[in-house]
C-alpha cells in the first residue's frame, strides 16, 4: 500500500478549506493556515491520517467484513460506485433512507421483495398479471433497486462506515454511533470531527480530491482481501494435504504400536509331581 506524497494530495487540492465564517472551531487541530478568507489544511496530518485510516480498513477487509461507502453529493458520487464495486463492497449514493441501521430488519424486508419480484418475472407469475398491476410492480422494482440496489448483499450489519462529508450525512453518522460502528470520513473545515474515529481532513467538496483519498482506501482494501484470499488458499492446501496423509499414517503408528509393545510373559511350566520313594522295610525281630 502506497500513501499519496505531500505533493501529490497538493495537486488535488486536498488542503482547500472552507470560508473562515463558515469553520467548526473542533476542526483547529488540522488547519495549517488561513489565506485570502478561505481555511488551509495541514496536508501532513491529512498524509498521516489517510495512512492509519487505510490500514485499519485493510484489516477490516481482511477479516472478511463489509464496509459501507456512503456518498449522495454529486462530486462523490460516480467515484464511490466505481470503487465499491472494484472490491464488491456496499454503497449508497441516493437518499440516505432513515434508519437504515437502527432500522436495519425493515431495510431487508425491501430487499427481500425485490428480489421476490425477481422471482415472479422468472416463474411466469408476472405474466399472469394485469397491465395494470405490472406496470405498479415495475415501478415499485425500480425504485427499490435504484435506493437499495447497491446494498442488496448487504446481508448484517457493516463493520464500519466510509462517509465523504459527514456534515451533508449526518444522519448516517448519528446512526452508527449509536449502534457503536466505527466511522472513517473525509472532514472538511465546516464539519464536526467530535464523532468521528478515523478522521481524514481533507478537501470533501473537489472530485480530484475524493478520488485520490478513495484510491488509496480501495488500493489498501484489495490488498486485504488479496491476503486473506492466500490465506484461505493455504489453509485449504494444508488440510488436503493433512486428510491424503491421513490413511498413510495408519499403518505405520500400528506398526510402531507393535513394536512398542512388550511380548507377554510365558506361561510358568507345570512342575511335575515327585514320586516319594518306598519306606525302608524293618527287619522283624526273630
Amino acid at each position: 500500500m502506497s500513501t499519496p506524497t505531500f505533493e501529490q494530495l497538493l495537486e488535488a487540492g486536498c488542503h482547500f478549506g472552507h470560508l473562515k465564517r463558515k469553520w467548526n472551531p473542533a476542526m483547529a487541530p488540522y488547519i495549517f493556515m488561513e489565506r485570502n478568507g478561505i481555511h488551509i489544511l495541514d496536508l501532513y496530518k491529512t498524509q498521516a491520517k489517510l495512512e492509519e485510516a487505510a490500514n485499519a480498513l485493510k484489516s477490516i477487509a481482511k477479516s472478511g467484513k463489509k464496509v459501507l461507502f456512503v456518498a449522495t453529493k454529486k462530486q462523490a458520487k460516480q467515484v464511490i460506485a466505481n470503487k465499491a464495486t472494484s472490491i464488491g463492497m456496499p454503497y449508497v449514493i441516493e437518499r440516505w433512507p432513515g434508519g437504515m441501521l437502527t432500522n436495519f430488519p425493515t431495510i431487508r424486508k425491501a430487499v427481500k421483495k425485490m428480489t421476490a419480484i425477481d422471482k415472479m418475472t422468472k416463474d411466469g407469475t408476472f405474466d399472469n398479471l394485469s397491465k395494470r398491476e405490472k406496470l405498479q410492480i415495475t415501478r415499485q422494482r425500480a425504485k427499490l433497486e435504484k435506493n437499495l440496489g447497491s446494498i442488496a448483499d448487504l446481508n448484517r450489519l457493516p463493520a464500519a462506515l466510509f462517509v465523504v462529508d459527514v456534515h451533508k450525512e449526518h444522519i448516517a453518522v448519528a446512526e452508527a454511533v449509536r449502534l457503536g460502528i466505527p466511522v472513517f470520513a473525509m472532514v472538511d473545515t465546516n464539519s464536526d470531527p467530535n464523532n468521528i474515529d478515523f478522521v481524514i481532513p481533507a478537501n470533501d467538496d473537489a472530485s480530484k480530491s475524493i478520488e485520490i483519498v478513495l484510491d488509496t482506501v480501495i488500493a489498501a482494501m484489495n490488498e486485504g482481501l488479496e491476503e486473506r484470499k492466500v490465506e484461505k488458499a493455504d489453509s485449504e492446501a494444508a488440510e488436503a494435504q493433512a486428510e491424503e496423509e491421513a490413511p498413510k499414517a495408519a499403518p505405520r503408528r500400528e506398526r510402531r504400536a507393535r513394536v512398542a509393545r512388550p511380548a507377554a510373559p510365558a506361561a510358568p511350566a507345570a512342575e511335575a509331581p515327585v514320586a516319594e520313594a518306598p519306606a525302608a522295610e524293618t527287619p522283624a525281630a526273630e
